[in-house]
Protein backbone atom coordinates (compact mmCIF):
# COMPACT_ATOMS: atom_id res chain seq x y z
CA UNK A 1 0.00 0.00 0.00
CA UNK A 2 0.88 3.32 -0.40
CA UNK A 3 -0.16 7.02 0.74
CA UNK A 4 -2.28 7.62 -2.17
CA UNK A 5 -4.34 4.34 -1.54
CA UNK A 6 -4.28 5.36 2.28
CA UNK A 7 -5.78 8.56 1.23
CA UNK A 8 -8.31 6.79 -0.64
CA UNK A 9 -9.51 4.53 2.27
CA UNK A 10 -9.29 7.52 4.40
CA UNK A 11 -11.40 10.00 2.39
CA UNK A 12 -13.73 6.83 1.63
CA UNK A 13 -14.64 6.38 4.93
CA UNK A 14 -13.99 9.54 6.96
CA UNK A 15 -16.26 12.99 5.39
CA UNK A 16 -15.40 15.17 8.38
CA UNK A 17 -12.60 17.64 7.87
CA UNK A 18 -11.20 17.99 11.82
CA UNK A 19 -11.23 13.94 11.55
CA UNK A 20 -9.20 14.12 8.22
CA UNK A 21 -6.77 16.67 10.20
CA UNK A 22 -6.28 14.40 13.02
CA UNK A 23 -5.10 12.08 10.22
CA UNK A 24 -2.77 13.73 9.05
CA UNK A 25 -1.57 15.42 12.09
CA UNK A 26 -0.91 11.78 13.41
CA UNK A 27 0.61 10.69 10.28
CA UNK A 28 2.78 13.99 10.95
CA UNK A 29 3.96 12.50 13.99
CA UNK A 30 4.53 8.89 13.21
CA UNK A 31 6.75 9.91 10.37
CA UNK A 32 8.63 12.06 12.73
CA UNK A 33 9.25 9.45 15.49
CA UNK A 34 9.95 6.48 13.08
CA UNK A 35 13.83 7.21 12.62
CA UNK A 36 14.10 7.23 15.88
CA UNK A 37 12.77 4.37 16.89
CA UNK A 38 14.19 2.49 13.53
CA UNK A 39 10.95 2.32 12.15
CA UNK A 40 9.96 2.67 8.71
CA UNK A 41 8.53 6.30 7.97
CA UNK A 42 6.28 4.62 5.29
CA UNK A 43 4.94 2.31 7.33
CA UNK A 44 5.07 4.40 9.93
CA UNK A 45 2.85 7.76 8.39
CA UNK A 46 0.17 4.82 6.68
CA UNK A 47 -0.32 3.76 10.20
CA UNK A 48 -1.12 7.04 11.76
CA UNK A 49 -3.08 7.88 8.88
CA UNK A 50 -4.70 5.14 8.97
CA UNK A 51 -5.28 5.05 12.52
CA UNK A 52 -8.94 6.08 13.03
CA UNK A 53 -10.26 5.83 9.49
CA UNK A 54 -13.34 3.63 10.85
CA UNK A 55 -14.73 5.83 13.35
CA UNK A 56 -16.76 7.81 11.61
CA UNK A 57 -18.93 5.22 10.72
CA UNK A 58 -18.03 2.72 13.71
CA UNK A 59 -17.52 5.23 16.89
CA UNK A 60 -17.76 2.84 19.39
CA UNK A 61 -15.83 0.28 21.13
CA UNK A 62 -15.23 -2.20 20.05
CA UNK A 63 -16.29 -1.91 16.13
CA UNK A 64 -13.98 1.19 16.20
CA UNK A 65 -10.47 -0.35 15.08
CA UNK A 66 -12.24 -3.71 14.64
CA UNK A 67 -14.69 -2.82 11.51
CA UNK A 68 -11.48 -0.90 10.11
CA UNK A 69 -9.29 -3.60 10.77
CA UNK A 70 -11.41 -6.44 8.66
CA UNK A 71 -11.94 -3.49 5.91
CA UNK A 72 -7.66 -3.17 5.59
CA UNK A 73 -7.25 -6.88 5.57
CA UNK A 74 -9.89 -7.47 3.22
CA UNK A 75 -7.25 -4.76 0.67
CA UNK A 76 -4.16 -6.34 1.36
CA UNK A 77 -2.82 -3.83 4.26
CA UNK A 78 0.25 -4.97 5.73
CA UNK A 79 -0.70 -6.83 9.41
CA UNK A 80 2.12 -5.05 11.15
CA UNK A 81 -0.27 -1.74 10.38
CA UNK A 82 -3.23 -3.36 11.13
CA UNK A 83 -1.81 -4.60 14.40
CA UNK A 84 -0.70 -1.49 15.40
CA UNK A 85 -4.02 0.40 14.77
CA UNK A 86 -6.03 -2.17 16.77
CA UNK A 87 -3.27 -1.81 19.33
CA UNK A 88 -3.94 1.68 19.71
CA UNK A 89 -7.67 0.82 21.34
CA UNK A 90 -7.81 -0.17 24.96
CA UNK A 91 -9.93 -3.20 24.38
CA UNK A 92 -7.98 -4.76 21.79
CA UNK A 93 -4.78 -4.62 24.70
CA UNK A 94 -5.20 -8.36 25.42
CA UNK A 95 -4.61 -9.48 21.33
CA UNK A 96 -2.70 -6.53 20.61
CA UNK A 97 -0.31 -5.44 23.29
CA UNK A 98 1.69 -2.15 23.24
CA UNK A 99 4.99 -4.71 22.95
CA UNK A 100 6.78 -2.70 20.08
CA UNK A 101 7.78 0.56 18.72
CA UNK A 102 4.86 0.91 15.93
CA UNK A 103 2.47 0.45 18.13
CA UNK A 104 3.89 2.52 21.37
CA UNK A 105 4.42 5.34 19.07
CA UNK A 106 0.87 5.31 17.56
CA UNK A 107 -0.86 4.94 21.02
CA UNK A 108 1.50 8.22 22.37
CA UNK A 109 0.87 10.48 19.38
CA UNK A 110 -2.95 9.71 19.16
CA UNK A 111 -4.14 11.72 22.01
CA UNK A 112 -1.23 14.26 22.28
CA UNK A 113 -1.91 15.06 18.60
CA UNK A 114 -5.35 15.93 19.41
CA UNK A 115 -4.22 18.04 22.37
CA UNK A 116 -1.59 20.05 20.82
CA UNK A 117 -3.73 21.00 17.91
CA UNK A 118 -6.62 22.12 20.17
CA UNK A 119 -4.11 24.08 22.05
CA UNK A 120 -2.58 25.74 18.47
CA UNK A 121 -6.95 26.53 17.72
CA UNK A 122 -6.46 28.75 20.54
CA UNK A 123 -3.23 30.72 19.78
CA UNK A 124 -3.13 33.87 17.97
CA UNK A 125 0.11 31.96 15.82
CA UNK A 126 -0.63 28.64 16.19
CA UNK A 127 1.49 26.01 16.13
CA UNK A 128 4.48 28.99 15.33
CA UNK A 129 6.39 29.15 19.05
CA UNK A 130 4.40 26.85 20.85
CA UNK A 131 6.39 25.04 23.80
CA UNK A 132 6.04 22.14 25.86
CA UNK A 133 5.04 24.52 28.99
CA UNK A 134 2.06 26.12 27.18
CA UNK A 135 1.11 22.52 26.30
CA UNK A 136 1.55 21.36 29.82
CA UNK A 137 -0.33 24.86 31.46
CA UNK A 138 -3.27 23.87 29.12
CA UNK A 139 -2.91 19.95 30.21
CA UNK A 140 -3.91 21.43 33.78
CA UNK A 141 -6.74 22.96 33.06
CA UNK A 142 -9.42 20.45 32.78
CA UNK A 143 -12.27 21.70 31.13
CA UNK A 144 -9.73 22.59 28.14
CA UNK A 145 -10.52 19.73 25.57
CA UNK A 146 -11.81 17.27 28.07
CA UNK A 147 -12.44 14.69 26.46
CA UNK A 148 -8.51 14.18 25.49
CA UNK A 149 -7.02 11.88 28.58
CA UNK A 150 -4.29 13.60 30.00
CA UNK A 151 -3.47 9.99 31.43
CA UNK A 152 -3.01 8.47 28.12
CA UNK A 153 -0.32 11.60 26.97
CA UNK A 154 1.85 10.46 30.20
CA UNK A 155 1.34 7.23 29.43
CA UNK A 156 2.15 7.15 26.25
CA UNK A 157 5.70 9.48 26.58
CA UNK A 158 6.75 6.46 29.54
CA UNK A 159 5.88 4.03 26.47
CA UNK A 160 8.36 5.89 24.43
CA UNK A 161 10.69 6.23 27.26
CA UNK A 162 10.83 10.09 27.04
CA UNK A 163 10.45 13.17 29.61
CA UNK A 164 6.83 14.26 28.95
CA UNK A 165 8.49 17.39 27.90
CA UNK A 166 10.34 16.21 25.11
CA UNK A 167 7.46 13.76 23.73
CA UNK A 168 5.46 17.06 23.33
CA UNK A 169 7.97 19.21 21.75
CA UNK A 170 8.57 16.19 19.63
CA UNK A 171 5.28 16.36 18.48
CA UNK A 172 4.33 20.25 18.30
CA UNK A 173 8.33 19.99 15.93
CA UNK A 174 5.83 17.40 13.56
CA UNK A 175 2.70 19.26 13.44
CA UNK A 176 4.74 21.99 12.53
CA UNK A 177 6.27 20.79 9.61
CA UNK A 178 2.37 19.62 8.56
CA UNK A 179 1.09 23.13 9.73
CA UNK A 180 -0.16 24.28 6.08
CA UNK A 181 -2.48 20.43 5.44
CA UNK A 182 -3.42 21.13 8.95
CA UNK A 183 -4.77 24.69 8.65
CA UNK A 184 -2.83 25.64 11.58
CA UNK A 185 -0.49 28.60 9.85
Amino acid sequence: MNREQAWQILTEFTESASLRKHALAVEAAMRHYAPRFGGDPEVWGLTGLLHDFDYERWPNPPEHTRAGAAILRARGVDEEIVGAILSHATWNAAEYPLDRPLRRALFAVDELCGFVTAVAYVRPERLAGMTPSSVRKKMKQKSFAAAVSREDIQRGAELLELPLDDHIASVITALQGAADSLGLV
